[in-house]
């Protein structure tokens, strides 16, 4: 059996599928379902179980597992109940690990390219404990990621012992089906694909830094089937332990993510630029871009598709399908 938790979220319920659709069916998901359809993400699947995270740690005991893929969390931006963030994000984590150590069941985990802060610093993946502890996470959410990367990097300086196989993926902005339970933290493209659609004018911010145009702000914008094939490919290379970032190594515009949706539709594009909100002026990021180049360093090949494919796949597949899901 493989374990993933959040599996019923956005990236989880895509890696179920990839799993799925290798040849197995023993794959157990531990998430809440809540009563907003998030079942959805798991419709078309094959499950062993579903367990109710609370119910989780009773769960594994006495269980054989081939792997834990750990992607549940609170990954609101946003969230402030700093108790249950740091409950969910953090001491679970710690719980999975310290199981995952003690049965020798290898462990991948999702980080966060928030663990970043403002990027003033770079975004290069130095797993050194010096260079965990020098990060300056903006939010809630990427301090409660960073606190569970800087546990897992004190374990392995200090040689402790560890899962015999263990990655932690800092994701980028990655968007793709299955997404559309997460309101507010949606991609920008699926928010605003109805308007595209519809012909009327998609709103994107304006520019408030100089030398850098409207809709110039920059993201590492990465296609969920491209996380998925570096979790695929981790399953498959027990020798390669770390923590990596996973985007393209590439920053594109807002403009040009909007542009290509509705160059995926045949359409002209209409945007129209409105004046960022005060309150988070200060704090915007205006750019973000992942160094790749320790995962592929470590073996990785798999490739990242381009904005303009990944938007066209999106929009083609699911967007403007009647059914969304994967």
């Amino acid at each position: 059996m493989i374990l993933v938790t959040g599996g019923a979220g956005f990236i989880g319920s895509n890696i179920v599928a990839a799993l799925n659709d290798s040849g197995r069916a023993d794959v157990v998901v531990c998430d809440f379902l809540g009563d907003e359809g998030k079942w959805r993400n798991l419709a078309k699947r094959q499950l062993a179980d579903v367990v109710p995270p609370a119910e989780l740690m009773d769960w594994l005991k006495g269980r054989k597992l081939d792997a834990i893929i750990h992607m549940g969390a609170i990954s609101e931006t946003t969230a402030t109940d700093g108790d249950l963030v740091i409950e969910t994000n953090f001491r679970l984590s710690m719980r999975l690990l310290d199981w995952c150590t003690a049965n020798g069941v290898p462990l991948i985990y999702a980080s966060s390219a928030a663990t970043y802060g403002d990027g003033d610093e770079g975004f290069v993946d130095d797993n050194s404990l010096a260079a965990l502890k020098s990060l300056r996470p903006m939010n809630l959410y990427g301090w409660s990621k960073s606190l569970f990367d800087l546990a897992v990097a004190e374990r392995v300086a200090e040689k402790h012992k560890m899962p015999p196989h263990w990655a932690g993926l800092k994701f980028f902005n990655v968007f793709g089906p299955n997404e559309y339970h997460k309101g507010a933290m949606m991609s920008v493209l699926a928010k605003r694909f109805d308007d595209v659609k519809s012909g009327r004018k998609v709103q994107l911010f304006k520019s408030h830094r100089d030398g850098i145009a409207d809709g110039d702000q920059r993201r590492d914008f990465i296609y969920v089937d491209d996380v998925v094939r570096v979790v695929m490919w981790l399953l498959a290379s027990p020798k390669i332990n770390g923590i990596y970032n996973v985007g393209t190594g590439h920053a594109r515009s807002f403009k040009d993510l909007i542009v290509s949706a509705y160059g995926a539709l045949g359409a002209k594009p209409n945007i129209e630029y409105v004046d960022m909100p005060e309150q988070i002026r200060g704090s915007y990021q205006y750019f973000t871009q992942a160094s790749v180049d320790r995962l592929l360093g470590a073996g990785y090949n798999g490739g990242f598709t381009s904005l303009e494919d990944a938007v066209g796949a999106y929009v083609k597949n699911f967007l403007n399908q009647p059914d969304r899901y994967r």
